[in-house]
């Protein structure tokens, strides 16, 4: 679905992202894990158009999409959650939603979708006609989630969905991606959070200073020494 090859990219004049090569394929969810400062937002950055790449190959659906415009990214199916979340805090709820939806003509099924998100997130349903700004962090990733999900994304990119989160509530955010995925997503997801990440995901990649370090199944990096000492606290 897709895959990069010998990514590179500079943000800031500082080489972010060096010769990186990964793929995620239909139906997977694939964790990119690491440090700060890693490139790992600088990765999904250059996924989805909004940096330009200074090298290397990223298809997606066979289709080359390496410096497309984000705006045709989108509409090629790749939707991402930013770090922050990025919601419109004098817009409501509501209309955050229609948001995710801005490049549909589709306007009753648009209607449909978001009453559908709206009850599966049964937090936002309730509070639909009130400001995003006042929701809680947890609230406001929900939101950022179903604004995506709203775009009927083929792949969801997910950048740090537990930052600055409660326990419980991370619990709860990445049960919602399982089950967006098993409904039948793919996601890619940057996680400082090694362990909730990997125990989610069906592959991983780990990477520092710009390089991927490992890579292989999530079971298998769950066990490495090195993500062990490094990401997991032991």
């Amino acid at each position: 679905m897709l895959k990069i090859e010998d990514l590179s990219v500079f943000y800031d004049h500082i080489h972010a992202v060096k010769g990186l090569s990964l793929s995620a394929e239909e139906g997977e969810i694939v964790a990119l894990i690491g440090a700060n400062g890693a490139g790992k937002s600088t990765t999904l950055a250059a996924i989805s158009g909004i940096i330009r790449t200074a090298g290397g190959r990223i298809t997606f659906r066979g289709k080359d999409i390496a410096n497309m415009s984000p705006q045709l990214i989108f509409q090629n199916g790749i939707v991402q959650v930013p770090e922050g979340r990025a919601i419109l805090a004098t817009l409501t709820v509501r209309e955050n939603l229609d948001l995710g939806a801005f490049t549909r003509k589709d306007r009753f099924q648009v209607g449909k979708d978001r009453n559908a998100i709206l009850s599966r997130f049964s937090v936002l349903g309730k509070k639909a006609g009130q400001r995003a700004g006042t929701l809680s962090g947890g609230e406001q990733q929900m939101l950022a989630i179903g604004r995506a999900l709203m775009a009927q994304p083929r792949l969801l990119l997910l950048d740090e969905p537990s930052m600055g989160l409660a326990p419980i509530i991370v619990k709860e955010i990445f049960e919602i991606i399982m089950e967006i995925n098993r409904q039948g997503t793919s996601v890619l997801l940057v996680e400082q959070n090694a362990k909730a990440a990997l125990a989610i995901s069906s592959r991983g990649y780990v990477l520092a200073t710009g390089r991927i370090a490992l890579e292989g199944t999530a079971e298998a990096l769950l066990r490495d020494p090195m993500v062990t000492r490094a990401y997991l606290g032991a």
